[in-house]
């Protein structure tokens, strides 16, 4: 009890709003669907609420942990993120949907390895350029080594194939490395590498590239490519900025697909208006602000590395999935963090962010 009376109480509050605006909103979203593929409106519901009621036993579990142990633990944390990766290529044991191998699971319990391979990543960068500060400069010795394991395990993940999350990934670690003491000289050129690395990959196969690029004219493909983007706009369009109000969404209907996943927002923004929107951003906006507080009076660079980790990562992806449904960035499947449907990804976030609240009990203690 002494962990939850220290901890940000009202990053805390935040947090249990967010998954109960979730949960929802994914019931608004998927009911017409669920009904049509499993005659149960609340099919889609139950399980997210089962996820959310999931993520918040892990929550409170976490903040109980002290952090710096999972940098003792990274070793295994690493190996079992490898496995995980590997065992989901298998096409015995790999689930397979949408021509895409990325799932594992016993029966209707599935979970998407890659959500656990971005945690674990994170908490890699963080303690191992927290430990070797003095060597930064040593390329060989103080930068290398967690590059070695993003570029095996960037492959691994884009071998599902899944471009979008391996570069989620790519950035979200790389961006740790200018919290760090690295010159200035490797930065650039392993951004510039990085960026080589996307557009390489992303040209380097046509349905790839035919996706990345549809989002500049989807017009051009409105029954094809471009359709989804298509009903995204007229969603938008539609809730103006009031919204038609909760459950009334008519995309929802057939018409956009992935309603309750990669595209809820576009629903929110139909039934819940531009002040659904507002609001939305304005969590994820506190949710900035107060990791990077947290990350600021961390009382070691392993928790301040991992507090901003943790915070650019969850914030980067609601960037990457606002932008698709606006049609400012390619759409990469990459879901809404704490709204979209989906049960691993709610999971670790909600891991993540059990370590942050946990960071913020021992920043509060130094610093009082």
């Amino acid at each position: 009890m002494k962990q939850i009376k220290r901890i940000d109480k009202s990053l805390f509050v935040i947090l249990i709003m967010f998954i109960i605006f979730g949960i929802v909103m994914v019931y608004s979203a998927s009911f017409p669907y669920a009904y049509i593929r499993f005659e149960n409106p609340e099919h889609y519901f139950y399980r997210q609420l089962f996820w959310g009621v999931m993520s918040l036993v892990f929550l409170y579990v976490i903040i109980h942990i002290p952090y710096r142990i999972y940098g003792r633990l990274t070793p295994i944390l690493l190996l079992i993120t490898f496995v995980l990766l590997i065992l989901v290529l298998v096409p015995q044991i790999g689930i397979e949907r949408n021509f895409s191998r990325r799932w594992l699971g016993f029966g209707s319990l599935q979970f998407q390895p890659v959500e656990i391979a971005k945690m674990t990543l994170l908490l890699y960068f963080a303690y191992f350029y927290s430990k070797k500060q003095d060597l930064v400069h040593h390329f060989g010795k103080g930068v290398m080594p967690p590059l070695i394991v993003l570029v095996i395990v960037f492959g691994l993940i884009l071998m599902q194939p899944d471009l979008g999350s391996a570069t989620l990934l790519l950035f979200s670690c790389g961006l740790l490395l200018f919290f760090t003491r690295i010159p200035y000289r490797y930065l650039l050129s392993l951004l510039l590498l990085a960026v080589a690395a996307f557009v390489f990959f992303a040209i380097r196969s046509p349905y790839r590239l035919e996706r990345i690029t549809s989002f500049l004219d989807p017009f051009a493909d409105a029954e094809g490519t471009g359709y989804q983007l298509i009903n995204s706009y007229i969603s938008i369009h539609t809730g103006g900025v009031f919204g038609l109000g909760l459950g009334q969404s008519v995309q929802k209907l057939g018409y956009l697909p992935e309603a309750h996943t990669d595209f809820i927002m576009s629903i929110i923004a139909e039934e819940l208006g531009l002040f659904g929107v507002l609001i939305v951003l304005s969590f994820y906006a506190f949710l900035l602000i107060k990791g990077l507080q947290i990350g600021k009076n961390a009382p070691d660079l392993f928790g301040r590395l991992l507090a901003v980790g943790i915070i650019f990562q969850i914030t980067m992806q609601a960037c990457i999935n606002l932008s698709a449904m606006l049609g400012l960035l390619p759409i990469t499947g990459i879901t809404l963090p704490f709204v979209s449907y989906g049960g691993s990804s709610l999971l670790i976030t909600m891991t993540a962010m059990g370590i942050l609240l946990n960071i913020s009990v021992y920043a509060k203690k130094e610093n009082s």
